[in-house]
């Protein structure tokens, strides 16, 4: 089945074209969900479903611009914001005015597989790995983090400043084991 056929029995409601849309997509959505709930594999699934029942209802919405897989994975995200905000996971966020910044020793990358990183990611609290994962990997501005978690810009700064901090002293730690 190709995209077009794909979205518009979507649209109709055709549940062939729903399973075969989910089997395009699903994999690389699990991937998604997993960076965003540290690797529980069970909340990922669940994400991973409330994501492709919000995408196959709102499909109807989905005008062509930008890709699909572009916009399915804005769902998906979406959904696993809802999922962060609805279980209060940034309680323990702090709002700082400031954090210095330090500069991630780029060594410490050279010695690990990608697998590995994304392990070391997984490792990270909650709201620092949402911001993290949003800032560095999606490409959201501080602003559009805050708004999405409800947070001020500088709490938005301050956790990624402290997921680098934390990623790097991690990276240390790896290479030396």
């Amino acid at each position: 089945m190709t995209e077009q056929q794909q979205i518009e029995g979507c649209k109709s409601g055709d549940s062939k074209a729903q399973r075969s849309l989910y089997d395009t997509f699903s994999r690389k959505m699990m991937g998604v969900c997993m960076r965003y709930c540290g690797n529980n594999r069970e909340t990922a699934m669940d994400l991973l479903q409330d994501g492709f029942v919000r995408v196959f209802t709102g499909i109807v919405s989905y005008d062509g611009r930008g890709s699909l897989e572009g916009w399915i994975r804005k769902v998906i995200i979406n959904v696993a914001l809802d999922y962060i905000r609805t279980n209060d996971l940034l309680r323990n966020t702090e709002d700082l005015e400031f954090i210095a910044d330090q500069d991630i020793d780029s060594s410490a990358l050279d010695e690990i597989s990608a697998n590995e990183l994304m392990e070391v990611i997984a490792e990270l609290p909650d709201g620092f790995r949402a911001v993290f994962n949003m800032y560095v990997i999606e490409g959201y501005s501080h602003r559009e983090i805050a708004d999405k978690l409800g947070i001020t810009e500088s709490t938005s700064r301050s956790q990624l400043t402290r997921a680098k901090q934390l990623l790097q002293k991690r990276l240390k730690e790896f290479n030396e084991e």
